[in-house]
């Protein structure tokens, strides 16, 4: 699979200089056609002009002519060491609607956000701009964590076997071509706290819990073998107990760089919600996260 077209959105902070670097970096390895853009906060703007009065019309071209710059520059200066040209893309709006815009004209296969922005100091970004983009769009976003030395070395994938696995595989491949694959699938068996309850006693629930692990190992072999992994550049690993609490633990053992996860799982009725699993994942770990919708992506077969 082949990603065509990435869009990185920056605020133009210090720590979005680490998304837009992961971005470029993205774009080389795969290929890609990338896109930087900077957003003028309408209202910022719309504030601006009442208190300054005939005045912020020059103030408004300096902050236009001063983000437009900044945004050139990290174009040039980060196209050469990746060897990849971007184009760069100064807007004025509401920060949500002009990156969904900007995304539907560029036809992205994949946008990039940093996890913290301006105000990083205080608060994540992801209460506001990178949450609120999950749940209104059905591209893959990319939440940048790390710094960029490299490209991606080892990517966890959880695996719920929802539709949404498939595709993970995919994105899996297309970001990150030489990384290895680390399949990995969290269970709990079926009315498991509910069994204990009940007294059903402890060696049959070993074997209740046996019989679903092995089921889950198997399952996680099948994907690779559909997704074409060859031998040796994937790995597996299923765990008992939480979710969350596992995909965390494994990331830290080891020493995982990015983490491939859905928007939700099995059981959610509306496209757009985002899981607790999922929104827990974008909170705690140290990694980048990638987040995509189950249904197939537009990634071309390359």
């Amino acid at each position: 699979m082949k990603l065509r077209s990435i869009l990185a959105a920056t605020d133009l902070s210090a720590p979005a200089q680490h998304a837009v670097a992961r971005a470029f970096r993205i774009a080389a390895d795969s290929g890609a056609k990338l896109d930087l853009m900077h957003v003028i906060n309408q209202g910022a703007l719309d504030a601006l002009r009442q208190l300054l009065g005939f005045q912020a019309a020059e103030v408004e071209t300096r902050l236009l002519n001063a983000a437009r710059e900044t945004l050139s520059c990290q174009a040039a200066e980060l196209g050469p060491k990746y060897g990849v040209s971007a184009g760069t893309h100064l807007v004025s709006g509401r920060v949500l609607n002009a990156i969904l815009d900007q995304a539907d004209a560029r036809d992205a296969d994949m946008l990039v956000v940093g996890a913290r922005g301006e105000d990083f100091l205080g608060r994540l970004v992801l209460g506001t701009t990178a949450e609120r983009l999950l749940r209104r769009t059905l591209r893959p976003l990319l939440v940048n964590k790390l710094a960029v030395h490299e490209s991606y070395r080892r990517v966890l994938l959880p695996l719920d076997f929802s539709p949404w696995s498939h595709t993970a595989l995919k994105l899996a491949r297309a970001v990150a071509p030489a990384a290895e694959i680390v399949l990995m699938h969290a269970f709990e068996a079926p009315f498991e706290a509910k069994l204990e309850f009940a007294g059903v006693e402890e060696s049959t629930l070993t074997m209740y819990r046996i019989a679903a692990r092995q089921q889950a190992h198997e399952q996680l072999q099948e994907y690779a073998s559909a997704a074409g992994l060859e031998s040796g550049s994937a790995s597996f690993r299923v765990l008992h107990g939480d979710a969350s609490n596992s995909i965390l633990t494994l990331e830290q053992e080891l020493d995982c760089d990015l983490i491939i996860m859905g928007k939700h799982g099995q059981g959610m009725l509306e496209e757009l919600l985002l899981g607790s699993v999922t929104k827990h994942i974008l909170a705690e770990s140290s990694c980048d996260v990638l987040v995509a919708s189950h249904p197939p992506t537009e990634l071309q077969s390359g």
